[in-house]
């Protein structure tokens, strides 16, 4: 009854619809959803797909595009058959899905009976007597996924390879790899993933352990995901090993754990991601998937898959067939009465001559058996260090992993992209025997140098140093032969703002030249545009800088062991000792004692150590001599050693001192390292320009370096020179410092004794070899290098080419006698200190004279006092008695000391 009620309702809106101008096509999806998942994703590309047809009315203007979803269990082929006969009842133009393999024979065999399409978008191995008419599949045929996975392995040009495959399906689509090894003397080895299990660890450890470094898997996305973790765990995610996965939606999974792991990865994609629609059309499924519910672990968020990409096209292809089926009509089909759809082996001839530019490409199915075979695989590659090699245009999501290295298409064949053919050149062979490089350098002592000759010289006799002997090295352990040419701009290789390269470096980028064998530094920016060998010579930055003149010594030159401050310290603290010394021997009671000892009775004690006599006490210990007053209290005793310590370590250390600043003369540097440089702006100092040296410094972020490139920059036009030469001149002529690099330093001051080396290495790098990127010389040059460096050459070679003249050794000179101007400044102190003492010494006399003076004065005064007293008292005894008292008082009171 149920039924009955919904197929009136149908049959009212059909007629409904026959009125009305606009004509209604329906079109059916079953779909099957796994237990991770509410929503399958090519369900939701089908919606997308209807919804995108409907809003753009320029595909199918008269007509409206709905749908029916049926959503079944996996492996339920019963359900299926009973849920495309009620879509098949409604009226359906054609059936997508389902996609495993069990269900899928059940709705085509329904549809071939009732004459409906049936379109699938995932892999299906067609059987030899394929009787399915009515069977459309976008998938791309696996015959030609056979050979594009055989052309990727010989492009590599892999000898030994393992494939580890999922299921039975994968040996249908190596069959063709299967093949190869008698063709092609490829060794293969076949591995099997355990059914049902995803923890492949126990294979790959045995990959690992048997040293297989070139792998093939052919999997689903979601086993590939699961690998690639288990791959990290393992420890093979290096540069070392290389994966290649069959699957066609690498690209959707997320890499971000293995950006950074260098490993080489390599698929196939069927996105057209080149095109500015399909891009735009990624975004738009991107924003709508972010705002949905989240997907499967593993892909990136909002990435599209490339089943539903193909969900997405095969929508658009019934929307293009339908475009063209005129005075069509849609019939209520029931599977019992196996009556089929009158019109549908036409539109089954209109699909199948539908072409459309979808997502994945330009479709054009075969006509005999609906089977895609005429497209286009993306070749795609994560660069070695696990970053984008570079960017294509549109589908931004996809851009930041991969590049496309090269189109396989299933009749013509790979067909390298520009770049990459520039990056990788399979024509050359594996030995460099009967080749001609060319080997660009740049003139600079004693790397490259003209060679001196009363004879007109050509080719490479024009030229001698090191590197040419360097060449002449390689080229004997690897059989090559070369053309040495000079560079053009005569620069070895910087950027500009612009981000362009000159010099040496853009002469390999531009594969003017094969080889750039002259001092060119290995540095980070270099190394992202060219690759370079291992370095033939370590090295520095360093300045170069007139040798500074020798200081002339002083008469006060005694004074030079300690310093200044030293000087002062000491002086402090002599003056602080005795001050504590003073305070102490007045605090302390056995300092103090009785200056009549044949009296005990006596109240008068004394102490010597006044504040005078303290000081006394602290110079005559400071100059080794001492003193007639000595410390008798544990407390002033302890004060004295203490002291005594102080200035025997203080004497000693200056005497030990004073012979190496009396005997050797000192040379006077204005500048000791780059810090120095930094703090003043009076000395000039530069780089060559466009050099590695002034590009260490530009992209520095060291405050001290920093500020030098600001004031580097700021005097271009004087503080950078063109060449060394330029620069060697400039530091002899004028007050200018150059910075260079630390062996071409060593090499100039052999042959020139007013330069010298001031201070150590800024930083530490090397000279290589450069090849442009992707050259199959760089390895073979690293090794012939290493052998080289092993048998000792490169350091004979060395040892050939900087050997000069020498300079006489500063530090061997014998001693010299002292002489007045070296210790001249002790006489003068001492006559000094003699003429000090003899204005002291008067001055003693007259103040002790004018005390003497005032003390008779006040005696006399008192004396006259007691005279006149004694007159009129009279003479008597006991008068003589307080005369002499008197007498002795007035002696008293004259007497300072008591």
């Amino acid at each position: 009854m149920e039924e009955r009620k919904r197929l009136f309702f149908y049959l009212f809106f059909a007629a409904q619809l026959c009125l009305s101008s606009t004509q209604v096509l329906r079109i059916g999806g079953i779909f099957e959803t796994r237990e991770s998942e509410l929503v399958s994703m090519d369900e939701l590309a089908f919606k997308f797909a209807v919804n995108n047809i409907n809003r753009n009315k320029t595909l199918i203007p008269n007509t409206t595009l709905t749908y029916d979803i049926q959503r079944i269990n996996l492996f339920d082929g019963f359900e299926a058959s009973r849920r495309v006969c009620d879509q098949l009842a409604l009226g359906v133009v054609a059936v997508f899905g389902p996609s495993h393999s069990s269900s899928v024979s059940a709705v085509q065999s329904i549809c071939n009976a009732l004459e409906v399409p049936h379109i699938q978008t995932r892999w299906k191995h067609p059987s030899v007597d394929n009787k399915d008419t009515f069977f459309i599949n976008l998938y791309p045929e696996y015959t030609a996924i056979a050979r594009a996975i055989l052309d990727v392995v010989t492009f590599f040009k892999w000898r030994k390879l393992t494939v580890v495959y999922e299921d039975s399906t994968g040996l249908m689509r190596m069959q063709e790899l299967i093949k190869a090894p008698a063709k092609f003397n490829l060794k293969i080895k076949i591995r099997q993933l355990t059914p049902g299990n995803q923890d492949a660890r126990p294979l790959l450890k045995e990959l690992k352990k048997d040293k297989e470094f070139f792998i093939l898997f052919d999997c689903s996305y979601r086993m590939a995901s699961e690998l690639l973790k288990q791959l990290s765990s393992m420890g093979m995610m290096t540069e070392y090993y290389h994966f290649f996965f069959t699957t066609l939606d690498l690209f959707a999974l997320d890499l971000e754990p293995y950006r950074y792991s260098g490993v080489n990865m390599t698929g196939f994609r069927l996105l057209n991601v080149d095109d500015p629609w399909v891009a735009s059309t990624m975004d738009k499924w991107a924003m709508e998937r972010l705002q949905g519910p989240k997907q499967e672990s593993g892909l990136m968020d909002g990435i599209m898959t490339t089943d539903a990409a193909l969900m997405y096209d095969a929508v658009f292809m019934v929307a293009v067939a339908s475009q063209r089926a005129t005075q069509m009509t849609v019939s209520s089909l029931q599977c019992h009465r196996h009556k089929p759809w009158r019109f549908g082996p036409r539109f089954m001839n209109l699909f199948k001559e539908a072409q459309w530019d979808g997502l994945t490409g330009h479709i054009v199915l075969n006509k005999t058996d609906g089977l895609r075979r005429d497209f286009d695989l993306d070749i795609i590659s994560l660069k070695e260090d696990g970053t984008a090699r570079g960017i294509v245009e549109g589908g931004s999501r996809l851009t930041k992993r991969w590049i496309k290295i090269a189109v396989w298409n299933s009749y013509r064949g790979m067909n390298l992209t520009e770049k990459s053919s520039r990056d990788k050149n399979n024509n050359v062979t594996d030995s460099l025997a009967n080749r001609t490089l060319i080997v660009t350098t740049i003139l600079e002592n004693p790397y490259v140098m003209q060679k001196k000759s009363d004879k007109e010289l050509i080719g490479n006799d024009r030229f001698e140093g090191y590197c040419l002997d360097l060449l002449k090295e390689l080229s004997n352990i690897l059989g090559f032969t070369y053309e040495v040419r000079l560079v053009a701009d005569g620069k070895y290789g910087a950027q500009n703002d612009k981000g362009e390269w000159n010099g040496m470096v853009r002469e390999l980028i531009d594969h003017v030249a094969d080889l750039a064998v002259a001092p060119l530094t290995i540095t980070y920016v270099r190394e992202k545009v060219i690759d370079f060998s291992k370095p033939f010579m370590t090295l520095g930055i360093s300045i170069l800088y007139r040798k500074p003149n020798g200081t002339n010594p002083g008469v006060f030159s005694f004074l030079n062991p300690l310093s200044p401050d030293i000087w002062m310290y000491v002086l402090l603290a002599c003056t602080g000792v005795s001050c504590v010394l003073f305070v102490i021997a007045r605090f302390t009671p056995y300092e103090w004692y009785n200056p009549h000892p044949c009296n005990p009775s006596s109240t008068l004690i004394q102490n010597n150590f006044t504040l005078l006599n303290s000081f006394w006490f602290g110079v005559g210990a400071l100059m080794r001599q001492g003193s007639e007053l000595m410390p008798k209290a544990l407390s002033t005793r302890i004060v004295g050693g203490i002291w005594w310590f102080f200035t025997l370590i203080i004497i000693s250390s200056y005497t030990a001192n004073l012979a190496a600043f009396l005997t050797v003369e000192r040379m006077d540097a204005p500048i000791d390292s780059a810090d120095d440089l930094a703090k003043q702006t009076r000395i000039e100092y530069g780089a060559v320009r466009d050099g590695s040296t002034m590009t260490f410094f530009k992209k520095s972020k060291i405050s001290t370096y920093e500020k030098m490139w600001a004031f580097m920059s700021s005097r271009k036009n004087t503080a950078l020179v063109k060449n060394n030469r330029e620069g060697i001149t400039r530091v002899l002529t004028t007050d200018y410092a150059m910075l260079m690099e630390s062996t071409s330093i060593e090499y100039i001051s052999q042959r020139n004794c007013n330069l010298t080396q001031i201070g150590g290495l800024i930083d530490s790098k090397g000279y290589g070899v450069g090849t442009p990127i992707g050259s199959p010389y760089r390895d073979k040059v690293t090794i012939a290098i290493l052998q080289l460096q092993e048998e000792g050459k490169l350091h004979m070679m060395k040892e050939k080419w900087w050997r000069g003249n020498g300079c006489p050794e500063e530090d061997n000179k014998e001693a010299n006698a002292l002489g007045v101007e070296n210790i001249g400044g002790i006489f003068i102190v001492l006559a000094a200190g003699l003429v000090l003492s003899v204005f002291v010494a008067i001055g003693e006399f007259i103040y002790k004279a004018r005390r003497n003076a005032d003390i008779e004065e006040a005696f006399c005064f008192f004396y006259g006092v007691q005279s006149r007293q004694f007159q009129r008292r009279g003479s008597t005894s006991s008068s003589g008695t307080s005369l002499s008292t008197d007498l002795e008082s007035g002696r008293l009171l004259g007497d300072d000391t008591e």
